[in-house]
């Protein structure tokens, strides 16, 4: 079954990205780092659309649509941007392993999941798991980063949940195209005025690289794995395969970063892990 095999490739990318962002943000400011990347995002993928067949949309569809990429993409990328370059890659990491917790919230406000004691034990958990890892940073910075980071998860939550009921409708690459060419269109004042600050002949064939690689990877092909993924498996059930992505980005960390692991980021760690794990068994 290829299913499984591409949420592998998707959570080795993803788990890649937040290192390659960190890479990046040495160069390129936070907010012209995430409008490139959507305009990139949006050239690779729009002509792949257009060279298909595909089905007339209505004004409604287009709406709902650049809606998900909204909060798919836009937001979340914006998010995660601002948030990575304030805190380590560890705890990134793990604040998006609140993804699943996340969904399973939203889709059950929506009827779309069961609610149970359990599962809202496992999110008490999970949150404890958060204040150990909060508790041992008084700077602003790191705080300051881990709330953007959450706010990502959160919109990404939301994406999965609104994705989930559009994907009996859309395939993975129309979802995309308009999440991608609708958040680049929307970015590119803020781009235009960012770039026209920044010296972009003096940014390094790496950071060059590293966008690319946000852009066309861990973009547009891992979000039509997810897209793919979720029509396929209950929302809450794709989500869980974030639980892999602090494991491995926190271990890149240390071997490209020469981030640390201390103990109260393991414990915290764990934590968060344990209350997630109670709310999907929940």
């Amino acid at each position: 079954m290829i299913l499984y095999p591409l949420i592998a490739v998707m959570v080795l990318l993803w788990s890649g990205n937040f290192i390659v962002a960190k890479i990046a943000l040495r160069e390129f400011p936070p907010l012209l780092l995430m409008g490139i990347r959507a305009i990139v995002a949006g050239l690779i993928i729009l002509p792949v659309y257009l060279l298909r067949p595909r089905a007339r949309l209505s004004r409604h569809d287009i709406a709902r649509l650049i809606g998900i990429g909204i909060f798919g993409v836009a937001l979340n990328q914006l998010f995660f941007v601002i948030g990575i370059s304030s805190t380590t890659v560890a705890h990134a990491a793990l604040m998006l392993g609140l993804t699943p917790v996340l969904v399973l919230l939203i889709a059950g406000s929506l009827k779309m999941e069961r609610i149970t004691v359990s599962k809202v034990a496992g999110m008490a958990v999970a949150i404890a798991g958060v204040a150990i890892l909060q508790s041992t940073h008084t700077g602003a910075p790191s705080v300051m980063g881990d709330c953007f980071i959450f706010l990502a998860s959160f919109t990404f939550a939301l994406f999965t949940v609104m994705g989930k009921r559009s994907a009996t409708q859309f395939d993975a690459i129309t979802v995309n195209t308009f999440a991608y060419v609708g958040s680049a269109i929307a970015l590119l004042p803020v781009t235009i005025w960012q770039a026209r600050m920044t010296p972009l002949s003096g940014i390094s064939v790496t950071a060059w690289c590293c966008l690319l690689y946000m852009s066309a990877f861990a973009s547009v092909l891992c979000y039509l794995i997810y897209y793919y993924a979720i029509r396929r498996l209950s929302a809450s059930r794709v989500s869980t395969f974030s639980y892999l992505q602090p494991l491995l980005a926190s271990l890149m960390a240390v071997f490209w970063l020469g981030e640390s692991l201390s103990t109260a980021l393991v414990a915290g760690g764990a934590v968060i892990f344990t209350g997630v794990i109670l709310v999907e068994r929940g």
